[in-house]
């Protein structure tokens, strides 16, 4: 038998949440059977898979020590270089560089923004996964690998939870910075179309009209300068959906500088961009329902202001 100590980070998931994720070898269908026939106990007593986990709990399981293994440390392979704009004892907010992916991609890239951060963490002694079940620092929003700025990772799992219910509530305002081709008609405008995205997931369009299995797209902007045939803007989403400013500068016939994938080549030559000029560079906290142990961020505002197109 083999007992697992429910901790602060375990504490409110479902039980078969947490066993997916604290004993990622053991089969789902096995989980539910040795549930089932009591093999997996709660404190010494039959559970159901939905029960909810208290800390300080015991979890009591009769399984065999094959599905038990060494908890792996991925994120050793990555540097613990992590540009923190802000950090306490429950979150952290990294400036992620241009090119960095958030995450491993399909080509199992170990140089990611989590695993630096998980690194960076390790160093500190805040986070060591032969100490976790089912928790590792994770990050609560997420940026594409050629666009910069500010990311939020969660250093406990009740942060996590907080923060993820925020974004989805849009109580979290993310406000992007980015040079266009072109001189805008209006100054400051809330652009409406309404968003597909291609049978391979890879591009996406805007439509000016409905069209079928499309979803609203809200981008709102303002002028901020004007460079001959460039003008840089102050954008915020409204909804938040996949290449949403790039794909919707675009439609409206002002893309983004150095944007291969929805601009035009020819406007791009002589730009001096690699890559587009987007960056999320502000984040506001404007929580309207409670926020529990995180209140303390509301009205708080966060900015970098030094990014490849634009320094300051």
């Amino acid at each position: 038998m083999k007992t697992l100590l429910v901790g602060e980070n375990d504490a409110g998931q479902r039980m078969d949440k947490f066993l997916q994720k604290a004993i990622p070898l053991l089969p789902k269908s096995l989980m539910y059977k040795y549930i089932r026939l009591k093999r997996i106990k709660l404190d010494g007593k039959r559970c159901e898979i939905g029960t909810k986990l208290m800390a300080g709990s015991e979890i009591q399981l009769y399984i065999g020590d094959e599905f038990f293994t060494r908890r792996a440390m991925p994120f050793l392979s990555a540097p613990p270089s992590v540009s923190v704009v802000y950090e306490d004892e429950n979150i952290l907010l990294a400036d992620k560089p241009v090119g960095l992916v958030v995450h491993e991609d399909n080509e199992g890239t170990a140089d990611t923004l989590i695993h630096r951060i998980q690194h960076y963490l390790y160093q500190k002694g805040e986070y060591d996964p032969r100490l976790e079940n089912s928790f590792a620092p994770a990050l609560c929003n997420r940026i594409d690998r050629n666009t910069g700025g500010l990311v939020i990772a969660a250093k406990n799992f009740p942060s996590l939870t907080v923060l993820n219910q925020k974004l989805k509530g849009r109580e979290i305002t993310k406000t992007y910075l980015c040079l266009v081709h072109g001189t805008l008609r209006n100054p400051e405008n809330t652009l409406k179309g309404y968003h597909v995205k291609d049978e391979a997931g890879l591009t996406v369009r805007i439509h000016s009209s409905p069209v079928p299995g499309a979803k609203t797209a809200l981008t709102k902007y303002r002028v901020l300068e004007e460079r001959g045939d460039i003008s840089l803007l102050e954008v915020e989403l409204l909804t938040g959906r996949t290449h949403q400013i790039r794909a919707h500068m675009a439609a409206i016939g002002h893309p983004l500088v150095g944007d291969t994938k929805y601009g035009v080549n020819k406007m791009n030559k002589g730009a001096g961009q690699r890559y587009q000029a987007l960056y999320s560079y502000r984040l506001t906290f404007g929580f309207t329902t409670d926020a529990g142990h995180l209140n303390y961020l509301n009205g708080k505002v966060f900015q970098v202001s030094q990014m490849p197109f634009r320094q300051k």
